[in-house]
């Protein structure tokens, strides 16, 4: 109770995936087991690029920070979904529901940050290979990682910081897994349209210039590529290039459904499938997509694996 006299809420409930108890054991069963092979995928990149020393390239240093990345992107949903399928309460705290609100936007803000720096590398190794030493130097790498890292961070601070000062005196249930704008805004008591649109813009902009320019600069790759002679550097080019093409497209083909595109014509139950996909299934499918498309790191995690294996048996 506030000194209005008004009660304001200290907790919300997340419905998640509403069932009977058996439907909710199977939901818990699919989802840790998703949650142990998106942790064991990524870890293992990170750990094949920090002990394999032909991986300290800046093509490798980009994928082991966003495989770190993805290790916490589905770290700050995931563990707190799988509770709530066992729980009967399904309650989050008020700080809690918006810490998770924070780390979510600002995690998948960084991967887009992520994706055009790993489109960057690539446009220089293919259209200037020549210069591709003196220009992404392991100065310039660095810069890179840390802009992407500090601006995906900065990005919705102070629009969720708003977001979190808005009065919610009741009903405090929100009908999704996570805690995701839409469903806070309508649980305020204040109608607040232009809070909303500043953070929608924040995401569609975000969103437009790094999906705009990713694709530019494997426009520019893909003619570089194509005017390669030999069939053979044709194929290692679009080897090289194919998996990040395969992870912008999940990432992004999603996303943009729910952030970009209105999504007032969206039903309650395709939200959360399609929040699902980018949040929980595209993280556990990059390490598969990075390691079968890319022979120096399967020789790296082959030897990684190995490495376990013998301590193991030690």
């Amino acid at each position: 109770m506030n000194k209005s006299g008004i009660s304001t809420v200290t907790q919300f409930v997340l419905l998640g995936f509403p069932g009977p108890w058996k439907m909710q054991i199977i939901f818990f069963s699919m989802i840790l087991l998703v949650y142990i092979l998106t942790l064991t995928g990524n870890i293992a990149i990170i750990c094949a690029v920090r002990w394999d020393h032909r991986l300290h390239t800046p093509m490798y240093v980009f994928l082991a920070n966003f495989s770190f990345l993805e290790v916490w992107y589905v770290t700050c949903t995931v563990p707190n979904m799988l509770v709530n399928f066992l729980s009967k309460t399904k309650t989050i705290s008020f700080s809690g529901c918006f810490t998770q609100f924070y780390f979510f936007f600002s995690l998948g803000t960084t991967e887009c940050f992520f994706l055009c720096a790993m489109a960057y590398d690539r446009y220089l190794a293919i259209c200037r290979p020549l210069h591709y030493p003196t220009i992404m130097t392991g100065k310039l790498c660095a810069t890179l990682v840390s802009l992407c890292w500090l601006t995906g961070f900065l990005g919705y601070s102070v629009p969720i910081l708003f977001i979190s000062q808005l009065p919610y005196c009741g009903p405090n249930i929100i009908d999704h897994f996570l805690c995701d704008v839409d469903p806070l805004m309508a649980l305020s008591c204040v109608s607040s349209p232009i809070i909303e649109h500043v953070f929608h813009s924040v995401s569609s902009l975000i969103i437009t210039l790094t999906i705009s320019y990713i694709l530019g600069s494997y426009t520019l790759v893909l003619r570089a590529v194509l005017r390669v002679p030999s069939s053979s550097g044709r194929q290692k080019a679009f080897s090289t290039c194919g998996s990040h093409l395969v992870v912008v497209s999940l990432f992004y083909g999603t996303i943009m459904v729910m952030y970009v595109r209105p999504t007032s014509g969206n039903s309650v139950a395709m939200h959360k499938i399609i929040t699902l996909i980018y949040s929980v299934v595209t993280p556990v499918l990059n390490p598969l997509i990075y390691s079968l498309r890319n022979r120096d790191m399967k020789f790296a995690l082959h030897q990684v694996l190995c490495g376990m294996r013998i301590m193991q048996t030690s």
